[in-house]
């Protein structure tokens, strides 16, 4: 095994991706009342990992977009957490709205990689 091809190699260098990229999101897509770049993110990184999965990618390549880059780009803790906290201040219309669209955005997106890629 190369130093390259190390599997925490590969991870870290699509981690540090995966956060810049989901830091610029952040900056990009802002809205006061409701966590806009938390859904961005989850949908759109649930498509890239379905997509790489459905063209089929080796090890190294899932290692370093999937694992490294798309689980640091998306954020299953923010989502979590701004639910609850928007839960919690009694907005539960907005919270289960967000619980909803993450869940069904991510779905759909993971869908229409398959059709496109798979």
């Amino acid at each position: 095994m190369t130093p390259l091809t190390d599997p925490a190699y590969l991870v870290g260098v699509g981690g540090a991706l995966g956060a810049l990229l989901r830091t610029l999101v952040g900056e990009l897509v802002t809205a006061d009342a409701y966590p806009a770049s938390t859904l961005v993110v989850n949908v759109v990184g649930s498509f890239c990992l379905a997509a790489l999965t459905a063209a089929g990618a080796g090890d190294d390549l899932v290692l370093l977009l999937g694992t490294g880059a798309c689980g640091s780009f998306t954020t299953f803790s923010s989502f979590a957490v701004e639910t609850v906290r928007l839960w919690e201040d009694g907005d539960r219309p907005r919270a289960a709205v967000h619980a909803g669209a993450n869940l069904g955005g991510a779905g759909v997106a993971i869908a229409l990689a398959w059709l496109l890629v798979g």
